[in-house]
């Protein structure tokens, strides 16, 4: 068999570790989705569109480090982009694969399908580098496994996305096998000197400190540091918060764990011990308008140091060219022979009284919110992922007490309606050991609701929470009008629909706490297919954290003009 471009292509992303990647077929990439599926131990996985599509990679991605999507040009590749724009923003390597227009036609003058209608065809590329580390294009075979290795190269180094465009002609043109893996995965070491440098720096910022404490942020887990992290807890000793996008980076049985720091929606105590603490170390923080609730709670000064991937900020000094894990590693073992700097721990416990566990609700009492999360929180092990969906759903995860080793995944960046219904998927194709739990608004999961039938296509016992209190609730809660109300849908019903002759996915309406602890044992049991368990509450029912955070990212956004 003669060894192809598309070829070269598989290999090198079974090489990397994926086992599957996602497809919508298009006639520019048919010859090239044939090469793709003659390489042992890569599975092709189809979704319903281009943008589910992109979102599956994403899911994917969370699950196994990296994820592909291969996608025809422009009607496709345009729609999966604003999934790659997610990708971007919350630092996962997902590898957009294009299918294009017929080398010759390049230059040609000859205008096309599924193009803009102009004969220049690089606008796909062009809006493809803005939104990826690395866009490329394949116009000959003698040029692709260095074009291919470029872009996977520098989306796995930089844990953002990557762009590979391959002509519809070369797809099949022969092309040699690629070598071993290593130069694709090989990193660039720090500089020692800098290293060096960096560690004494922060070494001296917690010494001059009585009260330091640790904040880690959703960068963490793309720097590989959520183990440095614990390491440099236990030398340390202090108390530990996470910020909201990073639930579940670090082990909430951990004796430092003190909650989620997010200003006035923190954990309870957390923003207390937050403030009261005189020196924070920022690991791998994302400061925007929603972490900072609506630029409230933005931690800034002397006091604080920000740890980067690749960037040290502290006592007025920087530091580039090394990695987070190298200094965090460096840090604890200089720490491990010091006194403990326990104050923040020591306040904290001294000040926080666990609450009480929510009681029950009456069996056939109408359902609420607050009911609807005590029954999801009981289903949680340490073998449980929770999507959760931009919305109140945030706020229920936020809250939900996690075993060690259960997993929230959160948009909170992108923060895109509807990606956790095909991240979802994605993420079910690459975990599939897993229990997945997923939280859904019902406005958001109209946006997206076909990828539930691929969980059917692919028997995966997903069990979905749909949230039905008809209408956009976050946007409520930020800037109500009539705007933010939804047709109402028979969701619980869909799975009729999803299910055709073949499927054995469930659906339950559940009115009442006694209707859902019927539907959720249901939903245990069917290991053939997902479960989507309809949760009807009103429309105003949803927690108070929504309701505080919404109101000071409205404020946030209704800041006047700066006079310039």
């Amino acid at each position: 068999m003669t060894h192809t471009v598309g070829h070269y292509l598989g290999e090198r992303l079974a090489q990397i570790g994926l086992a599957h990647h996602f497809a919508v077929a298009g006639d520019y990439n048919l010859v090239l989705l044939d090469q793709l599926l003659e390489i042992e131990g890569l599975e092709q996985v189809y979704c319903c569109n281009e943008l589910n599509c992109g979102f599956s990679a994403e899911g994917y991605a969370r699950a196994k480090g990296a994820g592909a999507a291969v996608v025809t040009f422009s009607v496709g590749a345009l729609s999966a982009l604003n999934a790659i724009g997610g990708a971007y923003a919350e630092n996962l390597p997902v590898i957009l694969i294009s299918g294009a227009p017929n080398s010759n036609d390049h230059g040609s003058g000859h205008i096309l399908h599924h193009t803009i209608g102009t004969p220049d065809y690089s606008y796909q590329l062009e809006i493809a580098k803005r939104l990826t580390c690395a866009a490329v294009s394949i116009t000959s075979a003698e040029e692709a496994p260095v074009l291919i290795d470029h872009a996977i190269r520098t989306a796995l180094r930089e844990k953002k996305p990557a762009y590979i465009e391959i002509a519809c002609n070369i797809a099949a043109q022969p092309c040699p096998r690629p070598g071993p893996v290593g130069a694709i995965l090989a990193d660039v070491p720090s500089d020692a000197a800098t290293l060096s440098q960096a560690v004494d720096e922060l070494a001296g910022f917690i010494a001059a400190r009585k009260k330091p404490m640790l904040l880690l942020g959703s960068r963490l887990r793309a720097a590989g540091c959520e183990e440095a992290a614990v390491r440099l807890a236990d030398a340390l000793g202090c108390a530990v918060a996470t910020m909201a996008a990073a639930k579940s980076f670090f082990p909430e049985d951990h004796a430092g764990y003190v909650g989620t720091y997010w200003g006035d929606v923190s954990s309870p105590k957390a923003q207390q011990i937050f403030d009261w603490s005189d020196g924070v170390l920022c690991l791998a923080p994302v400061f925007n308008d929603y972490s900072t609730v609506g630029w409230t709670a933005w931690p800034k000064g002397d006091n604080v140091a920000l740890l980067d991937s690749h960037h040290i900020a502290a006592g007025g000094r920087t530091f580039d060219g090394i990695h987070l894990r190298d200094v965090l590693d460096a840090l604890t073992e200089r720490l491990k022979s010091q006194p403990k700097k326990d104050a923040t721990l020591v306040e904290y416990r001294r000040v926080h009284t666990a609450p009480a566990q929510p009681a029950p609700a009456a069996p056939n009492a109408p359902l609420v919110r607050a009911e609807m999360a005590r029954q999801i929180q009981a289903l949680l092990t340490g073998n449980t992922s929770v999507i959760a969906e931009t919305g109140d759903s945030w706020f229920n995860a936020m809250q939900m007490k996690l075993p060690h080793g259960a997993r929230v995944e959160l948009e909170m960046q992108w923060g895109h309606i509807g990606w956790s219904v095909p991240a979802t998927f994605g993420y079910a194709v690459g975990a599939p050991e897993r229990r997945i739990i997923a939280m859904i608004g019902d406005g958001s999961f109209q946006l997206t609701a076909q990828e539930v039938a691929q969980m059917v296509r692919r028997n995966l016992p997903v069990i979905i929470f749909l949230v039905n209190n008809r209408g956009y609730t976050i946007e409520v809660q930020i800037h109500d009008g009539p705007y933010n109300n939804i047709k109402n849908w028979d969701y619980a019903g869909l799975m009729n629909v999803f299910n055709a002759e073949d499927g054995h996915g469930k659906g339950f309406r559940a009115t009442t706490g006694a209707e859902m602890e019927k539907a959720i044992a249901a939903a245990v049991a069917n290991t053939q297919g997902p479960t989507l368990i309809e949760c009807v509450i009103d429309r105003d029912d949803c927690t108070a954290d929504l309701i505080s955070w919404g109101r000071r990212v409205a404020t946030a956004n209704a800041r006047p003009p700066v006079a310039r």
